[in-house]
């Protein structure tokens, strides 16, 4: 299973947000650029970059900070947040990101992200099943869509998607323990699928039991900045 430590950004600045709340936010670095090394120089491949700012803008407002993660160290970022156009797209990919998360448009304009699947591939084009509950959340996680989780998951699969990064939202970013019970249902559901586990990771055993429901990967966020995990508790799994 694949260790992703999540650098959110808001003013060019490491943050966390408590279950999605703007309001409750706390700020850790104001150099994402040197946690992004820390991360890297600890023995991580992934990074998963949130453009908070971007996801309220509904266009990339941190790319500054995207490209100098990417010039400066060899982490797979994928990045998320504002990505709404093919131009926002490119820009992200052209900044240094290898792969884009696609969350509320991939709801609301399913047949544009479809469009994006076959131009970019799967590889390149991630799903943000952002979910509370039984439903997908949108516009930065402040509205309910109509959709399910397995609906979206299915829906895509089937447009030929392969990588989910799934996010509870009432658990994100209030150090709870993940939300197990509902990967586990995930992976039997849809084996074929590729699952990232968001919200909600707090310990090591979490990490590990993440690793024997099946799934592809695990983001740490608020965990390893308030040191609840340490990147060297971590090395197992590097």
């Amino acid at each position: 299973m694949e260790i992703i430590p999540a650098i959110d950004l808001v003013n060019g600045q490491c943050v966390r947000l408590s279950a999605g709340d703007f309001s409750r936010q706390t700020t850790y670095d104001s150099d994402p650029v040197a946690v992004a090394q820390r991360f890297a120089d600890a023995g991580v491949r992934r990074l998963h970059l949130v453009d908070l700012d971007g996801a309220r803008a509904g266009h990339p407002v941190n790319l500054a900070v995207l490209e100098a993660i990417a010039k400066k160290t060899s982490l797979d970022i994928d990045a998320g947040g504002g990505i709404q156009t093919l131009t926002s797209l490119t820009q992200v990919l052209d900044a240094g990101a290898s792969h884009v998360t696609a969350g509320s448009l991939a709801v609301r304009e399913p047949r544009t992200v479809e469009a994006w699947l076959a131009r970019f591939g799967a590889d390149t084009i991630f799903l943000g099943a952002d979910f509370k509950g039984e439903h997908i959340m949108i516009n930065a996680w402040a509205d309910q869509s109509s959709l399910t989780l397995a609906q979206f998951i299915g829906d895509y699969l089937e447009a030929g998607a392969t990588t989910f990064i799934c996010t509870d939202v009432s658990k994100d970013g209030l150090l709870q323990g993940p939300s197990l019970a509902i990967y586990k249902t995930l992976v039997q559901q849809f084996p074929t699928a590729r699952f990232v586990a968001s919200g909600g990771v707090t310990t090591v055993a979490d990490v590990e039991a993440l690793a024997e429901a099946g799934m592809h990967g695990a983001i740490i966020g608020k965990a390893l900045y308030e040191g609840t995990i340490s990147l060297p508790e971590l090395k197992p799994f590097l």
